[in-house]
């Protein structure tokens, strides 16, 4: 009985996982470099992949130049849906996200794997750390930082890795945005 409610539980903790990750999906904001694939039911020459370019737009026929930045795809499929609506009656528009690689984050410095990342959802810097395999013997583990540009401005966040291993300033293990930079000296 006692396997059959640890089977029953970890279903149960799967079902809520998949639940949790599907809510993430479906607010998902497209990013450059992201691949989309565009349908429009019972019209084969409007079906696409297209690529979002890095000034976050993509161009669709019939529809022009689509703006994708800060959009999630039901708001892309909500535009070009009316965007078509003046030269096809009730047209069904289809947008999923076919590649995310515009979702990047970076590591560097003293780690094992130093490199750009893609992150899907999304990522903390422990995470992060993790993905690039940990941090080598020489890394100066107290002075971590995180770069974040937003337009021409640029900020640098501390974040020290002993104190949150040991369960303090868990606060700072802040969660990262595309094009955030990991920087372990």
């Amino acid at each position: 009985m006692s396997k059959m409610r640890w089977v029953w539980g970890m279903l149960m903790m799967f079902v809520l996982g998949m639940q949790a990750v599907h809510a993430q999906q479906a607010s998902y904001v497209i990013k450059p470099g992201d691949t989309l694939e565009i349908s429009v039911w019972k019209e084969p020459d409007l079906q696409r992949t297209v690529l979002v370019r890095p000034d976050g737009a993509f161009s669709f026929p019939l529809v022009g130049e689509v703006d994708a930045r800060g959009k999630t795809v039901a708001d892309l499929n909500k535009l070009v849906s009316e965007r078509l609506a003046k030269y096809i009656s009730g047209a069904v528009v289809t947008v999923s996200v076919q590649e995310i690689k515009g979702n990047k984050i970076f590591v560097l410095g003293q780690v094992n794997k130093p490199g750009e990342f893609i992150v899907n959802p999304s990522v903390n810097i422990m995470q992060a750390l993790s993905m690039a395999g940990g941090t080598t013997p020489f890394a100066a583990t107290n002075d971590i930082i995180v770069l974040r540009g937003q337009g021409e401005k640029q900020t640098a966040m501390a974040f020290r890795y002993p104190e949150v291993v040991r369960g303090r300033r868990l606060e700072t293990n802040i969660e990262l945005i595309a094009g955030d930079v990991v920087v372990v000296p």
